[in-house]
């Protein structure tokens, strides 16, 4: 367990992502969700980060429905705000394509980084949850928000971290030059930063450099940049940030692949390891769509990675 800045708050080094248990494109049984949920805390995770976008709030109820029998004290439980969901009275059976998940389109998400916004998201996510309090609350994808976001939102955080409400705020994004301007320019304890500190773009290691200069812990996620690095073999069809990967970045994972083999390991344990081993991240947050995945994720996680395979994966420059 580490803990989140300097905050009270503390989580497994290995995390729950609940965006597949919210039907990321494609459907997850509610008796496989609770399964994975129980498979992740048999496997020792203690950390669990959800959001309404994530099926529409379906993450956080199954969420709060498989986490009410754990005692409350030995987990962590991470949400988000910046989105608001506002139900669609008659939906007619419509999915919610736009949003990537295979559920029913009954809500339409709706941007809102003001403190109100920030109050009634919380209390939505709550409600879902079935929880009294989330440890960490994270801004969401403020991309194109940042000054409500910094000017109403991240002060309402703050005010709620200070009465007790909450114990830890942070920032989650897909990019790291704004989440490095919120270490910056405010007090966040968190950032969880996807996809832009992995094998195949590290590009996000100035900002995990400044949080550890700061005491800003960093919760790693996306670190299979969507898929590429996810299997021992990538194929032709593999994924790349959730699209078709381009043939050079496939190129460059097959040769990690060899490189990999030569010293016992797999890319995604590779994939793991990279992002664990910077000494700002606190939590690699994996995702999985069932037990066998969970349990998969953290046999590799725990696997060692021999120091001199970083080595000759920079001087091949892959």
């Amino acid at each position: 367990m580490r803990s989140l800045g300097r905050s009270g708050v503390r989580v497994s080094a290995l995390g729950f992502g609940g965006a597949v248990i919210g039907n990321l494109y494609r459907e997850v049984s509610e008796e496989t969700a609770s399964a994975t949920v129980a498979a992740a805390w048999d496997a020792g995770i203690r950390y669990f980060d959800t959001a309404p976008h994530y099926g529409l709030g379906l993450a956080e109820r199954r969420l709060g429905a498989a986490l009410p029998a754990r005692p409350r004290h030995e987990f962590a439980v991470s949400t988000k705000v910046g989105r608001l969901l506002e139900r669609v009275p008659n939906s007619d059976g419509a999915q919610d394509v736009t949003g990537g998940f295979a559920v029913p389109a009954d809500a339409v998400r709706r941007w809102d980084f003001s403190a109100d916004g920030v109050h009634r998201s919380l209390e939505s996510s709550l409600a879902r949850l079935g929880l009294d309090h989330v440890d960490l609350v994270l801004l969401h994808d403020p991309d194109e928000h940042w000054q409500q976001a910094v000017d109403e939102a991240y002060p309402a955080l703050h005010d709620l971290r200070a009465r007790g409400v909450i114990g830890a705020i942070g920032v989650g994004m897909n990019q790291w030059p704004m989440l490095r301007r919120f270490v910056t320019c405010t007090d966040v304890d968190a950032v969880m930063l996807a996809g832009r500190y992995t094998l195949l773009d590290p590009s996000g290691e100035p900002l995990l450099d400044e949080c550890a200069q700061r005491g800003v812990s960093v919760l790693a996620a996306g670190v299979f940049n969507g898929g590429l690095l996810a299997t021992d073999e990538p194929g032709r069809h593999a994924v790349y940030d959730y699209r078709p990967a381009p043939p050079q970045l496939v190129a460059r994972a097959e040769r990690m692949v060899r490189i990999c083999c030569r010293h016992g390991t797999t890319l995604p344990q590779a994939a793991i390891a990279f992002a664990a081993r910077h000494p700002a991240v606190a939590s690699v947050v994996l995702g999985a769509r069932t037990p066998e995945e969970v349990r998969r994720n953290a046999a590799l996680f725990h696997a060692p990675v021999p120091e001199e395979l970083w080595e000759e994966l920079a001087e091949a420059r892959c």
